[in-house]
């Protein structure tokens, strides 16, 4: 059964035209040609991989991009008879009989799809990604430039309650003045790196042209507004998408709620009995009623209990909660594989051990690490670390999509106030971001009173936003050493060089620290992409590429 997409949801996107002998490629592989949700099917696995990769990194969509740059080199002649856009009957008819012999949750986790999301806000991909059992890649902001428009409009999300209202006027036209002043800056931000930073003359001009752009990007994405539209490519599990549907559908955003539809409409061509359950009253309709019944009712009572928005006065991260005997106990899990012992007669050996001695097996342990994917075991998740980060929303969108943690947020607005690049301040144009940043928070006090959660629409990516992340130390190595590199965003290395200053000096945990010995605390950066475009570019030399 397919779910009815209401007019409103559907022209709410920009439709992409394609010609009859595109359509007639396209319709093999993808399950429709014009709506921005659509499954990837009769394709080698590696290729959609390809792809995927290839679409977080493009300005066009996943379709013309397979038309532009993958179709050439596929043979598709066997292919002809094939149409995906078809509704699957008989594979409906054998997920039946399997669930019937297997049962529905064992066997739902063994089916995955290939699934592209356009036209998402950046409030809606926060949605999309929070679930732990799939894969993503979103769209990047420092390779893409937000600065064209796709059917002769700004890529932003149009919600048609306020469209509607006596505010959507001012919307539109406030949106578009946020997204001028992004394409009036950026290359007066690239002209100036250009000038204070100078081309190496051993490097290609195409990888000092994409570093250039991608600094400048870096700067300037804090005005893009969080209706920004993204693409989000992701692979998951039949288990994964029936609980990313429960959450949609309950979710306090109409566009969350009208893009589940979207998505289960696709679903069901592909992995049909899957997804069964989630518009069945008593199986997928109560768990929506329970989500969205007990978020309701905390919101009242927070708001009955709680305070209004006090001044910031917080830290940018603060270690809430830790385990003062971690470094203990990790020794103790650290030795636990190699010992016939119980746990607590090797916790009570490590709690009588010299601290040399507890140093020399949590570095024995560690090894010999060659580079930061090189990562200890399992004892490492042992320790457990609460932080509670104050950021903003550019770098939160980054740091958020790591699965092995716990990551919850508050509601982004503009009372926690923006950080403004020192790299737009030296190119001369801290007022017209000063400016833009008083439009964000101008429009988002005026709609949050009818509007609530579709107010943060309104709100630019530099305005701060507070998050919680919490982890054990064999993710935080992962997350730090990742988020720390010199290429990465400065709004995100500062968090992550924050949050490793404060396990080794206010958890007291060194030995611990020490050991995620690849994390980046340099604060100068010159062009933060540079090194990784040049051994891109090797790459694409040893590999015979252009």
């Amino acid at each position: 059964m397919l779910v009815p997409i209401p007019s409103a949801t559907v022209g709410a996107y920009v439709v992409e035209e394609f010609r009859p002998d595109e359509q007639d490629v396209l319709r093999r592989y993808f399950t429709n040609l014009d709506l921005p949700v659509f499954a990837l099917v009769n394709l080698p696995e590696v290729v959609k991989g390809a792809l995927f990769a290839r679409y977080s990194r493009s300005a066009k969509s996943l379709r013309r991009l397979f038309l532009d740059e993958f179709v050439g080199e596929l043979d598709i002649e066997g292919d002809t008879s094939i149409d995906a856009t078809v509704g699957l009957d008989r594979a409906e008819e054998l997920y039946e009989r399997v669930f019937v012999e297997y049962g529905d949750d064992s066997v739902a986790q063994l089916g995955g799809v290939h699934l592209a999301c356009e036209q998402a806000s950046n409030l809606l991909t926060k949605a999309l990604e929070w679930g732990r059992l799939a894969s993503y890649l979103e769209q990047s902001t420092r390779y893409i430039a937000y600065d064209s428009r796709a059917g002769g409009r700004y890529r932003f999300y149009r919600d048609s309650d306020v469209l509607s209202s006596e505010l959507g006027t001012r919307y539109v036209g406030d949106m578009d003045r946020l997204f001028d002043t992004y394409a009036e800056l950026t290359p007066i931000v690239a002209d100036h790196v250009r000038r204070t930073t100078p081309k190496n003359p051993a490097d290609s001009d195409f990888i000092y042209r994409m570093a250039v752009k991608a600094k400048a990007l870096d700067a300037v994405r804090g005005i893009l507004p969080a209706a920004a539209q993204s693409n989000v490519g992701m692979y998951g599990s039949g288990q994964a998408y029936e609980q990313m549907l429960l959450r949609l559908r309950a979710h306090p955003l109409p566009e969350a709620r009208n893009y589940a539809d979207l998505i289960l409409t696709e679903l069901r061509k592909v992995i049909p009995s899957f997804v069964r359950r989630v518009d069945i009253p008593e199986r997928g309709g109560e768990w929506v009623d329970y989500l969205a019944g007990t978020r309701t009712a905390m919101e009242e009572l927070a708001a009955e209990l709680v305070g209004p928005t006090l001044p910031d006065s917080d830290p940018t991260v603060d270690l809430v909660d830790f385990d003062p005997d971690a470094e203990i106990k990790v020794v103790a899990a650290m030795l636990y594989p190699y010992t016939d012992r119980p746990e607590r007669d090797l916790e009570a050996l490590a709690r009588a051990m010299t601290i040399d001695e507890r140093i020399r097996v949590i570095r024995t342990y560690c090894g010999d690490r060659g580079n930061r994917r090189h990562r200890p075991g399992r004892a490492l998740e042992r320790p457990f670390y609460r932080f509670d980060v104050l950021a903003d929303y550019g770098a939160f969108r980054d740091l958020q999509r790591h699965r092995m943690l716990t990551v919850d947020w508050q509601q982004l607005t503009t009372r926690h106030g923006y950080t403004r690049p020192e790299l737009v301040e030296e190119a001369g144009v801290a007022q017209q971001f000063d400016a833009a940043m008083e439009r964000s928070h101008s429009l988002f006090e005026a709609l949050e009173p009818s509007f609530g959660p579709q107010s943060s629409y309104a709100v630019a990516l530099a305005y701060r936003a507070r998050f919680s992340l919490n982890l054990n130390a064999r993710s935080a190595m992962h997350l730090l050493e990742l988020r720390s590199t010199p290429q990465g965003h400065p709004a995100y290395r500062t968090v992550a060089q924050q949050m490793h200053r404060a396990i080794a000096e206010s958890a007291g945990h060194h030995a611990i620290a020490e050991m995620m010995h690849f994390v980046n605390h340099a604060t100068e950066t010159d062009l933060e992409r540079l090194e990784a475009e040049r051994r891109a570019e090797a790459r694409r030399s040893e590999l015979g590429l252009k």
